[in-house]
């Protein structure tokens, strides 16, 4: 579908790049010509994941860190050092935090442990890219008619109509909507384009778990789906591909693209369903849910 060369001379950051669909949107810029840098908190399963990409695509350069994007200061030190060897092309806000809750059962902890992801890491990470973009546009190294710098942020259906019982990705993703229109009319003059993406279910380990849990991965879409069926990672792959590619769309920015088979528009969200759910049945969700936080942790 794509030119084997497509983002040569492209070097991306993508959070939460060592898993999930941060991990098949960077193994994908790697196979058309991209280098690329991945960040989460768990550095070694970034490094393991470059281990394997190295074997696989030995002339790309491919930088790890282990970083909690939900402090800037942190952020800020992963996006100065990539500076400091040359810089990024392009940027993909993966990172990110979510689980089924009744809101009324939501601790002040639980409600910051998405929001400090979702909403203010990734505001922190597209400021410290964008902010070194600016300078170097204002400097004179960036004009008019050069390729342009991207940044691709995950978003979900939700902000569109809501979610029950996933309020705070719901707000937060919604924010990360409104600044992606913001800065797509602030830092167009600046060569900075930027555009959302809002999947629908495309199954992961961690999403599955915490959204689903106790749940054969991909039944509630296969149910309610009009395509019947989950999103796959290549069509992820894809668009990703196609908004961060330069020179094929650059007037495209500012823009939210959802991708989800027709289901936000035939059911007008998520888990509504799960107001049928008893209290022990809430309660067997947050065991399921708490156990997969421990195996995370014990991870890192």
């Amino acid at each position: 579908m794509f030119q084997p060369n497509l983002l040569n001379g492209q070097r991306i950051l993508v959070t939460g790049g060592g898993t999930g669909l941060g991990k098949a949107m960077a193994e994908r810029f790697l196979s058309l010509g991209a280098d690329v840098a991945i960040c989460g908190r768990r550095k070694a399963v970034c490094d393991e994941t470059a281990a394997a990409w190295r074997e696989k695509f030995p002339q790309r350069r491919i930088d790890t860190f282990g970083v909690d994007i939900r402090v800037a200061q942190a952020v800020d030190e992963m996006v100065e050092s990539l500076w400091q060897d040359g810089g990024l092309t392009g940027l993909i806000n993966n990172a990110a935090g979510n689980f089924i809750s009744p809101t009324e059962a939501l601790s002040p902890r639980g409600f910051d442990a998405v929001a400090n992801i979702v909403f203010h890491g990734t505001f922190y990470v597209t400021q410290a890219v964008g902010k070194r973009w600016v300078q170097q546009a204002k400097a004179g190294e960036w004009k008019q008619g050069q390729p342009l710098r991207s940044v691709m942020s995950i978003i979900v259906t939700w902000v569109d109509n809501g979610s029950p019982y996933v309020v705070p990705s719901a707000m937060s993703k919604a924010g990360i909507e409104v600044m992606t229109k913001s800065l797509a009319v602030e830092w167009a003059k600046y060569g900075v384009r930027l555009n959302a993406v809002g999947p629908g279910e495309i199954p992961t380990e961690g999403m599955s778990k915490r959204l689903n849990p106790g749940e054969e991965p991909g039944s509630r879409s296969k149910a309610n789906n009009p395509m019947a069926r989950t999103g796959t990672m290549a069509e992820l792959q894809n668009l990703a591909t196609f908004l961060m590619a330069p020179g094929h769309c650059d007037w495209l920015t500012g823009q939210s693209i959802f991708m989800d088979g027709g289901n936000a528009l035939a059911t007008g969200g998520n888990f509504y369903e799960l107001r049928s759910w008893s209290d022990a049945d809430w309660q067997a969700a947050r065991d399921r849910i708490e156990a997969q936080n421990a195996k995370d942790k014990s991870q890192r």
